[in-house]
């Protein structure tokens, strides 16, 4: 199954520090990180001059699989994820079943294990109609509860907007409890006062105005009010605005943080003037927002405000993103290629790779308590990405791994590209080619505490 693979001498970034060795494989796990002397047996990987990171963890993506496979499904976007160096992923419940019962998060496990090129593990879904059969489980159990896109089943499914329902989770809840943070009620009334200027066809540019700065930092600020008033575990995800990350803290070690946050790598690059260039393509709920937002956010990840990058990786068909506004559908494929768009960032001189890297990979295994992930340590899991920092290409249609085979990012040069990403201990893409014979594992999990996933 598992090869004793050899990477030589690659630039290792791993808990602050940068720093060159080789790296040992052994069935599955880091067998050793040092000067090690080649055997016979051993693959050989140059990583001379190249950079190797932990595996990326990506704690929000919307795979579509069950019931919506036609835009993407566990194979085709773990295989995107795969080609951006993502080894693990946690997948939201707003597929097809919305995933409300243990039922249903078991299915989807199993259909994970024979479809997944990556690691993964699934939230819960919780909303209105089994909020009452959530809070009697032992929720321990999950890696995370979340409503995130069960609001487009029907309305009345956020969260953020029932205090009621709100105070009943965060009073019994045990696990992290993850949500979409807006304000449904203010987003109901932009929509109905566009609508009356512009009809059904509402041009792109006014999605951050209809899911305004004002919605999300009042939801957010409330739901933060009602977590500290229960000492819950809330996670609010993709914060969009610059007024939001004044609500989080830097103060306190992540293992000890009580209420979180990220950052969707597309909210850092897009900013409202690409709204004119790329219409619906990047219409996302919670809305792409200002340049100030824009830089707001980024200050906030690099000021430890923000805990985690993510993609929120959502794929629909082109045909499905290019209706007027209200048929278009929020959410765009963004996980073949986040790590390319924070190493941009690296090259601009706006954040450095010890920070990309605690950002995405230490900090996901961190919150999410995953057991030996998430690090290069020995004995950990042997997820990793080797990465070359100068080597050009572009985005087109024809490398596009995505089932939708679209990306707003067509047409972007990247300066860094992914040469090889391993999971656990198998090399599963090489330069453009794909291993596929063994699938990725079920992310274990544990207390916040464990010694595993702290540094």
């Amino acid at each position: 199954m598992n090869q004793h693979i050899l990477i030589k001498k690659p630039t290792i970034v791993n808990e602050g520090k940068s720093f060159v060795a080789d790296v040992l494989l052994i069935d599955g796990l880091i067998d050793k990180i040092g000067d090690i002397d080649i055997e016979s047996n051993y693959k050989i990987i140059d990583g001379a001059g190249k950079y190797l990171f932990p595996g990326i963890i990506d704690g929000q993506v919307h795979f579509r699989d069950p019931g919506l496979t036609h835009k993407g499904d566990l194979y085709t976007e773990s295989k995107s994820a795969i080609a951006g160096g993502v080894t693990s992923f946690i997948d939201m419940p707003n597929t097809v079943p919305n995933i409300l019962t243990v039922k249903s998060l078991k299915e989807k496990f199993e259909i994970a294990s024979k479809k997944s090129l990556a690691n993964y593990s699934f939230f819960l879904g919780v909303n209105g109609d089994n909020i009452d059969e959530v809070i009697k489980m032992d929720t321990s159990q999950f890696i995370g509860v979340s409503d995130d896109g069960l609001y487009f089943t029907k309305k009345g499914n956020l969260l953020a907007d029932s205090p009621e329902k709100m105070e009943k989770l965060f009073a019994n809840c045990k696990s992290i409890i993850a949500i979409h943070s807006e304000k449904e009620e203010i987003v109901e009334a932009n929509e109905q006062a566009f609508r009356e200027k512009y009809g059904e066809d509402i041009p792109a540019k006014f999605h951050p105005v209809i899911r305004s700065t004002q919605g999300c930092f009042e939801a957010t600020k409330r739901a933060i009010e009602i977590a500290k008033k229960h000492n819950a575990r809330l996670h609010i995800l993709h914060l969009t605005t610059e007024a939001e990350t004044h609500l989080f803290q830097n103060d306190t070690p992540l293992k000890d943080k009580k209420i979180t946050t990220e950052v969707s790598v597309h909210h850092l690059w897009f900013s409202e003037k690409d709204y004119d260039r790329l219409g619906m393509l990047i219409k996302w709920n919670p809305a792409i927002k200002s340049e100030k937002d824009r830089k707001g956010l980024l200050k906030a990840l690099l000021d430890d405000k923000i805990d985690l990058i993510t993609t929120d990786h959502a794929p629909h068909t082109l045909e499905e993103k290019e209706k007027p506004y209200f048929q278009s559908m929020s959410g765009a494929p963004m996980v073949q290629h986040t790590l390319n768009c924070m190493l941009e960032f690296y090259k601009q001189g706006l954040i450095s790779l010890e920070k990309i890297v605690e950002k995405m990979c230490h900090n996901p295994a961190i919150l999410y308590s995953m057991t030996k992930r998430g690090f290069i340590r020995e004995g950990y899991f042997a997820d990793l990405t080797l990465v070359d920092l100068n080597s050009k290409w572009t985005v087109t249609k024809d490398n596009i791994l995505y089932k939708c085979g679209w990306s707003p990012l067509i047409g972007t040069t990247f300066q860094t590209k992914i040469k090889q990403t391993f999971v656990n201990g198998n090399l599963v893409y090489d330069d453009g080619e794909f291993f596929e014979q063994e699938k990725g594992k079920e992310i274990e999990f544990g207390s916040r505490n464990d010694e595993n996933t702290t540094a």
